[in-house]
């Protein structure tokens, strides 16, 4: 009976100092986690959270030259939703979305699917060249394809000129914004298809090897096996080039001082936004703007998801 209590007093004694050790470790390993997250917090607060809650809290007032700064509440948004201007360039926007996002994505696939397939002679050279787009600062190659689209200085109109032909003008109100498309395109494939062709990496390489003893050719590979795995990296980018699509604000900036007839304040709503602050000192509208903004661009981004969602789940 002694021995029993002994060894009982003793368990219940060693007990608590094991689990306030363990409980000590598990603080120290919080704090620690929590240090090292602490900066990002910091700065998200300080950096997004503060504008936005801002943003939202002026676009709630508007400032009169006679009665001074009033709450309207919700009339800066219904003003939005009835702006043709806004609509505009919510048009061409959707214009992008249709047709540029879709040629962008598709030749990324192609490219990863091709450097994936083991044919491609300098894959790693290949693989630099196609994502060095990417690397170029977007004010760079928006001033580097501008000249090139010059009618009279640029490159494309020189090689025109030089075989006879009369120079394009690429900044024409009618096909400024298929240039933008190309400039945009130029920069983001590289970025897309970088993300690609990690998602196929990934793939094990059994699945590639049971498909080839079978006598799968690489079309069938890449049909059967390679596009079906890459659809959450799919999903990814196609999310990412919808939000970029709508932030488009850095190629019509730069582009209007060229082609002033064909780019106005309205010509992105991005554009339209940065216009009605800075240039129309609007602050309390264009805050408005930039959040109907982004409520579009969650619309479509859940459309989106939940369209692909459904695919899957129908098959």
């Amino acid at each position: 009976m002694n021995a029993q209590t002994t060894s009982s007093v003793k368990t219940k004694n060693t007990r608590p100092v094991k689990v306030r050790k363990t409980s000590r470790v598990k603080r120290r390993t919080n704090l620690s986690a929590y240090g090292f997250v602490a900066p990002f917090l910091i700065i998200f607060f300080l950096m997004l959270f503060i504008p936005l809650a801002y943003s939202g809290y002026i676009s709630l007032f508007i400032e009169r030259i006679v009665g001074g700064i009033n709450f309207v509440g919700l009339e800066n948004y219904a003003r939005a939703i009835e702006d043709p201007r806004f609509h505009e360039g919510l048009g061409r926007t959707a214009l992008i979305l249709l047709i540029q996002v879709p040629i962008m994505l598709g030749l990324a696939l192609i490219f990863a699917l091709a450097l994936d397939s083991g044919y491609a002679r300098g894959s790693n050279l290949l693989r630099l060249l196609i994502f060095m787009p990417y690397a170029v600062p977007s004010v760079v190659s928006t001033l580097m394809w501008g000249y090139m689209y010059g009618q009279n200085f640029g490159l494309v109109g020189q090689l025109a000129t030089s075989i006879g032909l009369p120079a394009p003008d690429l900044l024409s109100p009618g096909v400024i914004l298929f240039s933008i498309m190309n400039i945009v395109t130029w920069a983001f494939v590289g970025y897309n298809m970088i993300i690609m062709y990690s998602a196929l990496k990934a793939i094990p390489s059994e699945v590639y090897e049971a498909a080839e003893i079978d006598g799968a050719s690489q079309f069938r590979l890449a049909w059967s096996i390679k596009i079906p795995a890459l659809r959450p990296a799919l999903l990814l980018t196609t999310i990412f080039s919808v939000i970029g699509s709508f932030q488009i604000f850095v190629e019509p900036s730069l582009l209007s001082p060229l082609a002033p007839s064909a780019i106005g304040q309205s010509f992105t709503p991005n554009y339209y936004a940065y216009n009605l602050a800075f240039v129309n000192s609007e602050l309390n509208y264009a805050a408005a703007i930039a959040f109907s903004l982004g409520v579009v661009i969650m619309i479509v981004s859940y459309a989106v998801q939940l369209s692909t969602q459904r695919k899957r789940v129908a098959e």
